[in-house]
């Protein structure tokens, strides 16, 4: 099997869908048919990519978006299997690219209370629910894990406003879940797709504009760099 981003990216995407775990550096080097120290290179490769964060120790797998391999507030679940997603963006991404009937379970800016979002025949059950993007998107990846955990489900603006004062953060774009479900059906649209490219920033930033994310946390200076 040839080398290169989007295959490996593909194998990595595919395997976690499958059996809902990244595969490990060993099981990739033998797929690809060279050495774990080729591969961790190819792996280092596609994370400045941005295609893929790796456990800064060990270079394992930790994230392809819109999955995690370790645990987080977003819980994902049908009848094919179970995984976890970083973040509200991601957990609807997940589901857009799984295709099927599922829940996601999380909690309320991420404290105590418990919700569960239905998706079924494509649609949203839970229409009420707003998502919180405090992370201007030029900064999304200075730490992308933490940019994630910040995505979080609410039930109101007035609850988001209250949220960003008892926890010290800056208030950024609020979107209606639904909007954020169709947005996320055209961001990770391709993740599965053995020929991915990763976005390029001007992609991105037409992508913005399609689904009316206007906020100023949406704006990029354009260049020729991937998102």
């Amino acid at each position: 099997m040839n080398l290169s981003h989007s295959s490996l990216h593909y194998y990595i995407m595919k395997h976690i869908v499958d059996e809902g775990r990244a595969p490990k550096i060993t099981q990739l080097s033998g797929a690809f048919g060279v050495s774990t120290n080729v591969m961790v290179d190819a792996l280092k490769s596609l994370q400045d990519y941005h295609g893929v964060v790796l456990h800064p120790v060990s270079s394992e797998v930790w994230v392809i978006h819109p999955f995690s391999t370790a645990p987080t507030n977003f819980w994902i679940e049908s009848e094919k299997g179970s995984w976890w997603g970083n973040c509200a963006w991601c957990s609807l991404g997940a589901a857009a690219l799984l295709d099927c009937d599922l829940t996601i379970t999380t909690t309320l800016g991420g404290e105590s209370r418990q919700i569960i979002i239905e998706i079924a025949g494509g649609q949203i059950k839970n229409q009420d629910i707003f998502i919180h993007f405090p992370i201007p998107m030029v900064k999304a990846w200075d730490n992308v894990t933490y940019t994630c955990s910040t995505m979080l489900m609410f039930e109101s603006e007035s609850d988001i406003d209250d949220w960003c004062e008892r926890h010290g953060m800056d208030k950024g774009d609020v979107q209606p879940i639904n909007n954020v479900w169709e947005f996320s059906k055209v961001w990770y649209g391709n993740h599965l797709n053995p020929e991915w490219v990763k976005w390029s920033v001007d992609e991105a930033k037409e992508i913005f504009e399609r689904f009316k994310l206007v906020n100023p946390i949406w704006k990029m200076p354009s260049d020729g760099n991937r998102f």
